[in-house]
């Protein structure tokens, strides 16, 4: 394990380098057991934590189809490529700027609140190299697997109107803007993380930011032809079930493998995360029951993602069963969450506001008021970390919002953001990509 890993009992490194109390600083501090100590003795990585790392990598990757089949179900037969584009083109866009840029500005040394160009190309990186217990290439491609991940939850916001070519500058410049400044803040050593904000997987980093940002986007784009009045049905729920169950499955890496080890704080990660879902996808399926009558497919699989979303900061922090009550609490403020769009007369196409902001926010609220495992809370009698959870709230999900309506704004003005009415009616698969989703 590197020296400055070994020194974080000091506290100083771990500030330094991760900032104090995130996820990833107290992963840091967890995994120096006897074994760690041996590895980091010899310079070496931990084979054990290396490999549970890479195979988290991978699972949160699998989290990119899964968000396209989740999305691509829920829009019309004429959009289902769009949509499914739009998850597939951030994996080979926001790849390649992770590893050329976002890195370096989310994780190299810098002030608090960018991070430098050390790492530029992850130049100053090899093979040797460590972040923790683990080779830091692995961490590195760990990170960017959320960095990918985030701009695609924007894309279910503005589904089925916005053109592909602006998507594509939208995203690259978002990341930039948005995303590593916002991981620097919380995770890179920068200011939030410096208050001992608690976001042990990406509550505010991704899903809060992503929200914010989609309801910018929904605002300036304006509401698809024929909304409210005309139905928008779902094309093939199927699909929608198929990508909640992809990603339920790859969160457990998305969540656990957030421990940066092998260890007991990852099982308990694994273990908040399948129960804050369970109980998220059981409470929404009840509100359905008893407001709308019948509960549906579409219900249990909106709840699923809420519940993973809300525990997803507190996952490494939080009890099994604080677990529950997040998930039951998620489910029911994400399904009255997803309503607000009718209020405020907001084409939120499929649902990210209500979902990832509004269980993104609650989420991180929550950690500060339960939290025990590592970290103090309001019920440990630490009344300031709720203070801290929520100015991280507000400064992450106000600065995404912010920024996210002027970038939009400059690239209506230069490149447009919607497509014609003509490509809307008859659909963007045929008219922005040249294909069909099926030939019937």
């Amino acid at each position: 394990m590197a020296t400055w890993v070994w020194r974080i009992g000091t506290g100083l490194e771990c500030n330094r380098w991760l900032g104090r109390g995130t996820g990833i600083g107290a992963a840091l501090a967890l995994v120096l057991t006897a074994a760690d100590r041996a590895f980091a003795e010899q310079g070496q990585p931990d084979p054990g934590d290396t490999a549970w790392l890479l195979v988290s990598s991978a699972l949160v990757m699998l989290m990119l189809p899964g968000l396209a089949l989740f999305y691509g179900g829920m829009v019309r037969t004429k959009n289902v490529l769009s949509s499914l584009m739009h998850s597939f083109v951030a994996l080979a866009v926001i790849g390649l700027q992770w590893v050329v840029l976002g890195y370096s500005l989310s994780f190299a040394k810098g002030n608090a609140f960018l991070g430098g160009l050390d790492h530029l190309l992850l130049l100053g990186i090899t093979p040797e190299s460590l972040t923790g217990s683990v080779p830091t290439y692995a961490f590195v491609m760990f990170q960017g697997m959320f960095a990918i991940i985030t701009p695609a939850l924007i894309s279910g916001a503005l589904a089925e109107r916005m053109k592909f070519s602006t998507y594509l500058v939208f995203i690259l410049a978002w990341a930039v803007l948005v995303y590593d400044p916002v991981a620097h803040w919380v995770w890179g050593g920068g200011w939030l993380g410096r208050l001992g904000a608690l976001d042990f997987a990406g509550g505010t980093v991704v899903h809060l930011s992503s929200g914010a940002s989609a309801l910018a986007m929904a605002l300036l784009l304006g509401k698809r032809r024929g909304y409210p009045h005309e139905m928008f049905v779902p094309h093939n729920l199927t699909h929608t079930l198929l990508g909640a169950g992809l990603l339920w499955f790859g969160w457990f890496g998305f969540n656990a493998g957030s421990a940066l080890a092998a260890n007991g704080n990852a099982a308990l990660a694994f273990t908040t995360t399948m129960v804050a879902a369970a109980a998220a996808a059981t409470s929404w399926m009840l509100m359905e029951w008893i407001v709308l009558g019948k509960p549906s497919a579409l219900g249990v699989a909106s709840g699923i993602v809420a519940g993973l979303v809300a525990v997803t900061p507190a996952a490494g922090f939080v009890t099994p069963g604080w677990a529950i009550v997040i998930g039951l609490s998620a489910g029911f403020l994400c399904f009255y969450g997803v309503r607000l769009k009718y209020k405020i007369d907001c084409d939120d196409s499929l649902d990210v506001v209500g979902i990832h902001g509004i269980g993104g926010a609650w989420g991180a609220l929550a950690t500060g008021l339960v939290a025990t495992v590592g970290a103090g809370s309001l019920i440990t009698g630490n009344l300031g970390q709720i203070g801290v959870q929520a100015l991280s709230v507000l400064a992450s999900g106000g600065y995404a919002f912010v920024v996210t309506y002027v970038l939009a704004t400059v690239l209506d003005k230069t490149m447009g953001l919607r497509v014609s009415d003509e490509q809307e009616i008859i659909g963007l698969d045929k008219e922005l990509h040249g294909e069909v989703g099926y030939n019937l």
